[in-house]
């Protein structure tokens, strides 16, 4: 008989016998619950070689014992042929959520235990490095008439191509089954088969927008047919941080196995040996035999997937139109939105440096106007650091005296002194303010300024990333070398600093309220679409509506503009589900004007209370629910038995509904819009699709017809449109990205 420890965290009620079928001894890392265990809590003594195997359950466990940092992605696996990682089934009542992968976790590890698990098939998987032997695959490959369609990958040393080159491409025509090709051996004959290797068969990537950036950038090859596993999955299931090829592979793909194992200890040792971060190892450090496996493997895996995925989506009308009207010609905007790059001004940046860097010091200098600051330096013996959370806390609520906003709390317990409890702070005290300054400034100067100029390519241009897998709303994202979506707003330096060309001008086009104007489409209230038919500010209307403000519709803006904030506030409040309280604080308004605006807000939009109501008992009786464009939004937590897990599920499944039909109808008017740069020969370069908002930088001889035919493309009826009245369109047009006057920015 097999014996079987089971290490968890500490004592518990879990019955880890309702579970697997085989005898175990339970074992506890800590001898008393505790919440969060650090290594001297572990008390823990025990001979792993007394035991055949070892379930590890949780975090602690697993990076403690098998040096695994994700649990989810290796449970149920066998690593270093005795731990077996799972997650701790007590999580399974509140997130539901994971209770089929948990469930095929345990059913693996009853078969590891009972040794009745299917052995890991060893694939055909090649290095080339001999210019013939690639030729000879790619004729090969080219001659088959029993296939359609190739994984193709790439290994690079680095993520954007005008920083590094690509080291290898590899190809598989089948599962199990990958060849890894060095780029040393890549001639003009054997870039010739591999660009027709790309026109005959469809190719499928992992993530396709990074290595068609790389492919096209350093070979200019093209490719007709794209499929991508990584938004197949996300049109699958769109949970975050779960579409990685190496996750995807182990939960799928049975005969891979942990099979980048070799890779990822080469590259700790080598880190270790070199003292370097694991963020500066490229991929050219590593040994061709371990390289060359691990890139062949991908491909397999990509391909195994692909054709695991395919079937499911075509299966589903909805999801199949989402995938080949939405996301994969959204992909490849993306990737040329992405290439186009954002025009930077460096002498902007460069005179933002220094501005930044005079304000900040005048801020800091203002600190010590008070004699706080002093008696913390003298009594801590150190000069005061306001990005230090530990010496904010002595100065604040020590030093000071202010009170700890409640439950207020950091990850490890400590209280809070971030930018929210500060701003509370600040009502109480004029010293968290300053200290609010200088980090608004250094945040400024650090995170942006600082580090887009040594970001920029060699034509000023900032290549950055935007993502369509990264929400469940089906909203974009931006990240890489510059966060798009997240540019200061109160300061417009940075905004400033995006400046067009000579002869150029810098165009935003912006939906005007298109979230509401979903909403009175989705619910069919035509009260609400009314609104929109009359015309003008929709904000201004429903201030007047709901404050009943003594002036014309016209006027509110300019004399009751707190109000109008405070009718915005209601309006989303009510929309994603605010409560009275929440609604208050967002408005500034009293509880009240709160409970009074939202009932007469739903008497008078009584059917879009109606259609609220009808989503929500749809979205918790079925867990899943489709936008008007087919997206599909699963929420298995509903079921939960923590009533908050549930209530965040439901909320984010209504924005979802609105947000996402917003952000697609926003996305294919981009789409739409490249493809007409293109055949018209505009001279105009998308570079951002920030929020709801289009941005471009075009030439002044093209800027007429570019506004005119966005506007046109934006405001097409693809379903989701009020007859008569399309959604509002707001048009910015400037030499930078601040469309402000220059010496407001720089005086």
């Amino acid at each position: 008989m097999k014996k079987v420890a089971i290490i968890d965290k500490a004592p518990g009620s879990t019955n880890y016998a309702a579970y697997f079928d085989f005898e175990f001894e339970n074992l506890h890392m800590s001898d008393v619950k505790i919440k969060k265990l650090l290594k001297k809590d572990i008390t823990l003594e025990v001979n792993l070689d007394d035991y055949d195997f070892v379930l590890l359950v949780g975090s602690e466990a697993a990076k403690n014992y098998a040096k695994i940092t994700s649990v989810t992605q290796y449970q149920g696996q066998l690593v270093d042929g005795k731990f077996l990682p799972m997650i701790n089934p007590a999580m399974l009542s509140f997130k539901p959520d994971g209770k089929p992968a948990f469930a095929q976790a345990a059913k693996k590890i009853n078969q590891h235990v009972a040794g009745t698990i299917a052995e890991t098939v060893e694939g055909e998987y090649e290095g080339i490095e001999d210019e013939d032997r690639a030729k000879e695959y790619c004729r090969m490959v080219l001659e088959m008439t029993d296939i359609d369609t190739i994984a193709v990958d790439t290994e690079t040393t680095s993520l954007y191509p005008r920083d590094g080159y690509v080291l290898g491409i590899s190809l598989s025509h089948k599962v199990d089954q990958g060849v890894y090709i060095s780029t040393d051996c890549i001639d003009e004959e054997l870039e010739s088969l591999l660009q027709q290797l790309f026109i005959k068969y469809n190719v499928v990537m992992h993530n396709a927008k990074f290595d068609l950036h790389m492919l096209e950038y350093h070979f200019n090859f093209k490719f007709p047919r794209i499929d991508d596993t990584m938004i197949m999955h996300y049109n699958l299931d769109e949970t975050p941080g779960t579409h990685g090829l190496k996750a995807l592979a182990m939960k799928y793909c049975e005969n891979l196995g942990d099979y980048d194992k070799a890779l990822t200890e080469f590259r700790s040792d080598y880190c270790k040996t070199h003292k370097i971060k694991q963020m500066d190892f490229t991929y050219d450090l590593i040994p061709f035999d371990i390289l060359s496996k691990y890139a062949a493997i991908d491909t397999a895996a990509t391909i195994e997937l692909y054709f695991k995925f395919k079937p499911i989506i075509d299966k589903s009308p909805k999801l199949k139109n989402v995938y080949t009207d939405i996301l994969i010609p959204g992909m490849r905007f993306l990737k040329e939105v992405e290439n186009n790059g954002v025009p930077f001004d460096m002498d902007r940046l460069v005179k933002g440096q220094t501005k930044m860097s005079a304000q900040i010091k005048e801020l800091q200098d203002n600190l010590y106007s008070y004699k706080e600051l002093h008696t913390f330096e003298e009594t801590q013996g150190k000069l005061f650091n306001p990005n230090s959370p530990m010496q904010l806390r002595v100065l604040l609520f020590d030093i000071l005296g202010l009170t700890p906003v409640p439950g207020k709390k950091t990850g490890t317990g400590a209280i809070s002194t971030d930018a929210e409890v500060l701003e509370i702070l600040s009502k109480e005290h004029p010293l968290p303010e300053a200290i609010l300054g200088i980090r608004r400034a250094s945040k400024i100067k650090n995170t942006y300024l600082d580090k887009i100029i040594p970001a920029l390519d060699a034509d000023k241009r900032l290549r950055t990333g935007f993502n369509l897998t990264s929400t469940t709303s089906g909203r974009l994202s931006s990240s890489g070398k510059l966060n798009m979506q997240q540019l200061p707003r109160d300061n417009k330096i940075v905004k400033s600093c995006i400046k067009a060309r000579p002869g150029y001008k810098i165009v935003s086009q912006d939906l005007a309220t298109a979230e509401m104007y979903v909403a009175a489409i989705l619910s069919g209230d035509k009260a609400l679409q009314d609104v929109f038919i009359s015309g003008g500010d929709f904000h201004s209307s429903m201030a007047h509506r709901i404050f009943q403000l003594p002036c014309a519709v016209e006027e509110v803006t300019e004399k009751f503009k707190k109000k109008r904030q405070a009718a915005k506030a209601i309006s989303f409040g009510i929309l994603y589900g605010s409560g009275p309280q929440k609604v208050a604080e967002t408005a500034g308004v009293s509880l009240d004007e709160a409970k009074d605006a939202i009932k007469d807000y739903f008497e008078t939009f009584h059917r879009l209370k109606s259609w609220l109501d009808e989503s929500q008992r749809a979205i918790k009786q079925n867990q899943f629910i489709y936008s008007i464009l087919g997206r599909k939004r699963r929420v298995p937590n509903v079921i939960s038995t923590d009533r908050a897990v549930v209530g965040h599920e439901v909320r984010s499944a209504v924005n979802f509904l609105i947000q996402s039909v917003a952000s697609d109808v926003n996305l294919l008017a981009g789409i739409d819009m490249q493809e007409y740069i293109e055949a018209r020969g505009l001279d105009a370069k998308i570079f951002g699709l920030v929020h709801d908002s289009v941005l471009a930088e075009v030439h002044e001889d093209d800027l007429k017809e570019y506004c005119d035919k966005l506007k046109e493309l934006t405001q097409l009826d693809r379903g989701v449109s009020i007859p008569g009245t399309p959604i509002g369109i707001d048009v910015e047009i400037g030499d930078d990205y601040s469309f402000t006057d220059p010496e407001e920015v720089w005086g």
